[in-house]
This record gives structure tokens, C-alpha cells and sequence, in this order.
């Protein structure tokens, strides 16, 4: 018994929980920095009713700024329905332990309101209210099925308060592999 003690004392003193009960979430996106190819899949007028959906490919590339508790991710995809330039600046909050996530587009040339959220058990979730057509909307981001050569992410929105949801952007990232020994 005192053995098990001592080893479950050795677990959490090692383990990157805080002091403060909560995770340190700061390396939560170092799966993701590096250049990927990306495909997205977009619901063309979310909240309508409407089922036209378009895809886009493009590149996506993370940079890595503060020991990885900041990055910078720069997206650029077209396809049928155009183009899109986006920018998001993701940073950790040391004392929340949670990330904000912040986003822009070549169109518009502003960051817009901040999805924040956090990490657990391999899965970030992230939320904002946001004004859509006119109305605020509950949005919400997720991370999923991640590996060190995909990810998956979903944004969805919700116009009752979270009780049911309308994904209107997936995206799929596939690593692109860096040659060895180029200089």
C-alpha cells in the first residue's frame, strides 16, 4: 500500500498538471507546426437551411513563437467558389490555461472575435459567440484526430445556445514531408 502511494505521488508530481489542479495546455499544438496540404470542405451559406457544400485546397503553415506558447498560422486554399487567405494567431494564457484563437481573412483584414478553449484527452475544443446574419450565434471549433502527419479540424455553429449544431467547415490537414538533409 505505501509503495502505491509513493508511486501515484511520483505520477502526479511528474505528470503536467499545475498546482493549481489545472493542465498546462502551452504544448498542446506542437503536433501541428510545420507545412501541411490542406482540403476543406465548407458550407456555402451556414444557418439557412441551405446543403451546398465547397472545397478548397491549399497549404497550410504553422509558426512556432514563445517556446510554443504562441504560433501564427498562415492558410491559403482555393477551389471553385475562390480563394481564401486567412491568418489565426493562437496564444496560451499561463494563468487560464487556455488558448485563444484568432482569426482573419484577406477580405475582411481584421482579427474577429476570439475562439477560446483547451485540450483534454486529445481533443481541443474552443468557443465564441459571434454576430451571423444578423443575430449572435454560438460557435464553436474542434480539434480531432490527431497524428504526427494528419489532424482534423470542425467549426460549427449553434443558434439555440449549444443544443444542437450546424458543422460548416471541415478541414483536413495531411503533413508534407520535409526532405532529409536539404539545406
Amino acid at each position: 500500500m505505501r509503495l502505491t502511494i509513493f508511486a501515484l505521488a511520483a505520477v502526479l508530481l511528474t505528470s503536467p498538471a499545475l498546482a493549481d489542479g489545472l493542465r498546462d495546455g502551452s504544448h498542446d499544438f506542437d503536433w501541428e507546426y510545420g507545412d501541411w496540404t490542406t482540403h476543406i470542405h465548407r458550407l456555402q451559406h451556414p444557418l439557412t437551411g441551405s446543403t451546398t457544400w465547397v472545397d478548397y485546397d491549399g497549404t497550410t503553415k504553422i509558426h512556432r513563437f514563445w517556446d510554443g506558447k504562441a504560433h501564427m498560422v498562415e492558410l491559403d486554399v482555393s477551389g471553385p467558389a475562390g480563394r481564401i487567405e486567412g491568418i489565426s494567431v493562437r496564444l496560451y494564457n499561463p494563468t487560464s490555461h487556455q488558448w485563444s484563437l484568432n482569426f482573419a481573412n484577406s477580405k475582411v483584414g481584421a482579427f474577429g472575435t476570439p475562439t477560446v478553449g483547451e485540450f483534454k484527452n486529445g481533443r481541443g475544443e474552443f468557443y465564441d459567440y459571434e454576430e451571423v446574419g444578423g443575430r449572435m450565434i454560438l460557435v464553436r471549433n474542434v480539434w480531432s484526430d490527431i497524428t504526427p502527419t494528419s489532424g482534423h479540424f470542425e467549426q460549427a455553429f449553434s443558434a439555440d445556445g449549444g443544443k444542437s449544431w450546424e458543422v460548416n467547415w471541415i478541414a483536413t490537414d495531411t503533413r508534407i514531408k520535409q526532405e532529409t538533409g536539404a539545406k
